[in-house]
């Protein structure tokens, strides 16, 4: 039986107006979408597009990785119904993207429930940071998936699951070509236009539009074009007017001439960063809305200015879908002890420890909690008759009370020590659920990645989640 799948919005759902008219994508964008349906109908004539993406990362990433592509999917559908018109639901895996820290690992539930990483490597502290589209997977991509076999637990979807990956995550594959093949390979076929935004063609057609940011100045002091230098991607800052431009990190300078020679040159060197990104985004493409996460839609309205400075049409920022994958087991727990999922939020030991409260004897916990009230009460009367005799013991007074309230409190945690003992069953228990709705600490679907979960209920989780994010987008 899958899990039980439960929402948690990140906002109320914003629908787009209509206000972009339908048009050819050049083919150069087209060609950097992978062989598909959604490739097909990006390239049928005048379309719009429904937009998302994310950095690549190991087996995918986390789970919102998933929930942004199904999101942009049931929104296309949604607005294809309404108004008529072809809609594409875009994903751009974004290439250019340097950071191998988020992208190195993937973290998984192993046959215990315990939240368990598989790490490629480190990258060294003072390596160049090169894009994922020239990260490969190397010789430790096999022992990653090995690791993957060894933690989870044997199924008989689990050969299927591994096998997707493995075509995906080859040695010589780069981390941003894996992570689209594993895209397109699980939700190509729902229509999914998966773009690798590292792909020659694309990267020459972005170029003029990146070029174009070098004439804004962000408020850091700096401008929202990057390009491959002595230390990898690096950020440009304007000096002597806008025509020289000096990298943050390794200084080196270039003028406007070199950069304008590069973007017809060695358009792959140029990249935008983070605000950029959606702008070039939206030039490239006929987007009405971009699907994005609570750190997307924080940062989107500071791209404004870079909109009127390219001339480009503003998309409409929709919040993607956001839900929890409650297994039968957690399911159970918490009906068992009429819990919510916040329940589940807090700091370790604390839940386990009322819980096992609970299990006092209740003449047990009424004598504690009589022994509190009788040592304040009793402590406030001996204080007033003393105090009124000598002021100067009200605090040797206040010292007794408290540590006869400790002494009292270290017999109840005795008392509950034990009973974690005797209750280890429960303890073992809550910890294990903890781990599965909130591993680390933090929500499931920014940690756990597909795999650990397709592992264990297979392909029909995935529609399961398609029919829940349809529902979300289209409520009717």
């Amino acid at each position: 039986m899958i899990p039980r799948i439960v929402a948690t919005p990140i906002a109320p759902l914003a629908l787009p107006e209509r206000h972009r008219a339908p048009r050819a994508v050049a083919p150069e964008v087209v060609g950097a979408v992978l062989p598909g349906p959604g490739r097909e109908r990006l390239a049928d004539g005048a379309v719009l597009a429904v937009t998302t993406g994310q950095q690549p990362g190991l087996f995918t990433g986390p789970l919102y990785t998933i929930y942004k592509a199904l999101s942009a999917i049931a929104l296309a559908r949604r607005l294809e119904r309404a108004w008529g018109r072809p809609v594409v639901p875009v994903f751009w895996v974004a290439g250019d993207d340097h950071d191998f820290a988020e992208a190195n690992h993937a973290w998984v539930l192993d046959t215990d429930g315990e939240p368990t990483e598989i790490r490629l490597r480190e990258r060294p502290t003072d390596a160049p940071l090169i894009p994922l589209a020239r990260e490969t997977g190397g010789q430790e991509i096999g022992p990653a998936v090995e690791r993957l076999r060894a933690a989870t637990p044997d199924t008989e979807f689990k050969t299927a699951v591994l096998g997707w990956l493995e075509a995906a995550y080859r040695p010589e594959a780069t981390l941003a070509d894996a992570c689209a093949d594993a895209l397109q390979a699980l939700l190509g076929s729902r229509g999914l236009a998966v773009l690798r935004a590292h792909d020659p063609g694309l990267k020459r057609a972005a170029a003029p539009w990146v070029l174009r940011g070098l004439s804004t100045t962000l408020p850091d002091g700096l401008t929202p074009v990057m390009v491959d230098a002595a230390l990898g991607r690096d950020r440009l800052r304007a000096e002597g007017g806008g025509t020289e431009f000096v990298t943050r990190r390794s200084g080196e300078r270039f003028t406007r001439a070199m950069l304008e020679s590069i973007a017809r040159e060695q358009p792959e060197r140029l990249s935008a960063n983070v605000l950029l990104r959606p702008v070039v985004e939206a030039a490239l493409l006929p987007t009405v809305a971009y699907v994005g996460g609570p750190a997307e839609l924080g940062y989107l309205p500071q791209a404004s200015a870079l909109y009127d400075v390219l001339g480009v049409e503003r998309q409409s920022p929709v919040p993607r879908w956001s839900g929890v994958l409650v297994e039968a087991r957690v399911d159970k727990l918490m009906a068992r002890h009429g819990l919510g999922l916040q329940d589940l939020n807090g700091r370790p030991g604390d839940l386990e420890a009322r819980l096992v409260r609970e299990t006092l004897p209740s003449e047990t916990a009424a004598r504690f909690a009589d022994l509190r009230k009788a040592l304040e009460d009793q402590y406030a009367r001996l204080g007033e008759a003393v105090t009124r005799l000598d002021p100067t013991l009200e605090r040797p007074i206040q010292s007794s009370k408290h540590s006869a309230l400790a002494g009292a409190q270290e017999i109840e945690k005795k008392l509950l020590a034990s009973l974690k003992r005797e209750n280890e069953t429960l303890v073992r228990q809550v910890t294990r659920a903890r781990a599965a709705v909130f591993p680390r600490g933090e929500p499931q679907e920014r940690v756990l990645t597909v795999a650990s979960f397709l592992v264990r209920y297979g392909q029909e989780l995935v529609a399961a989640l398609e029919q829940e994010v349809a529902r979300w987008a289209d409520p009717s």
